[in-house]
């Protein structure tokens, strides 16, 4: 058999399953990639919330980076949880050579479904000013676009509508991403009501990607997965919006079919385009 594409997930790891590393690797087969791991984190966590998180030392990341890179090599690189400004630090050294080089899918996690912090405060802004600016794509919902240029700009930013959105993904062009697919499934527009709307920019166009939403609260996993999907597209050598495209798509697909399990949010179905 030929040799899939390959996709390079930098994440942290989600016990139960539904997001973080997991759900990189499940997207990734899902679409006919090969993913490969580097594991920033290893967290305690299930549908009711994280319990515990715990940053691996630099050292894991640099061997476990240095291992994959020296012998499998990437077609695409997400990035997901980073969690300390060490690590920020430590992934920006390691991504810098491969800047306009391989794409790159930057996914800011700042906090999980439930509103834990996954981001430490003091790396916010590592984030903002030095992770960013290697994006091939960036993926941030409405939330987290707020804290990413509020941080920038030292003030209070809102995005509470699909004009918000617009601004804030030409912002974050400005800011050194290539392409800005800002998140709507956080706004209560109500121009959009019914519809999850999604905004991509490149500073001087702007796609809307629309789909209607879903009545569920099992959602554990969207963020990780939507930006995995895209990091699949583009190792397979799509173009930017026709891989943000088909990730909307199999996001939406996932979320229609996600499913109870525990007490708390259930996770998407990764599987669903199977069934």
């Amino acid at each position: 058999m030929p040799r899939p594409p390959v996709v390079l997930v930098i994440a942290g790891s989600d016990s139960g399953g539904g997001a973080g590393i997991q759900a990189d690797l499940k997207t990734a087969m899902a679409l006919g990639v090969h993913a490969t791991t580097v594991i920033t984190a290893v967290t305690a966590q299930n549908s009711l919330g994280v319990q515990g998180v715990w940053p691996l030392p630099s050292e894991a990341v640099i061997a476990q980076f240095r291992s994959v890179m020296d012998d499998i090599g990437a077609d695409a690189v997400k990035v997901g949880m980073l969690g300390t400004a060490e690590l920020v630090e430590c992934v920006r050294e390691l991504l810098e050579p491969l800047r306009g080089q391989v794409p790159i899918v930057i996914d800011p996690v700042c906090a999980s479904k439930h509103g834990d912090p996954l981001l430490a405060a003091d790396a916010l802004s590592c984030l903002a000013r030095d992770i960013l600016p290697l994006a091939t794509v960036a993926t941030p919902n409405a939330p987290e676009a707020e804290l990413l240029l509020g941080n920038l700009r030292g003030e209070m930013v809102t995005i509470d509508s699909s004009q918000a959105q617009r601004a804030a993904a030409d912002s974050l062009v400005a800011a050194g991403v290539q392409w800005a697919l800002v998140k709507g499934g956080h706004c209560s527009d109500p121009a959009d009501a019914g519809q999850s709307t999604d905004i991509l920019s490149d500073g001087s166009s702007h796609l809307t990607f629309s789909a209607a939403r879903t009545e569920t609260e099992h959602t554990h996993g969207t963020g990780c997965t939507l930006a995995s999907a895209i990091a699949s597209g583009l190792a397979q050598g799509m173009e930017v919006p026709a891989a943000v495209e088909r990730a909307k798509g199999y996001i939406t697909g996932a979320i229609a079919q996600g499913y109870a399990l525990g007490a708390g949010i259930g996770p998407v179905d990764h599987g669903w385009r199977w069934r």
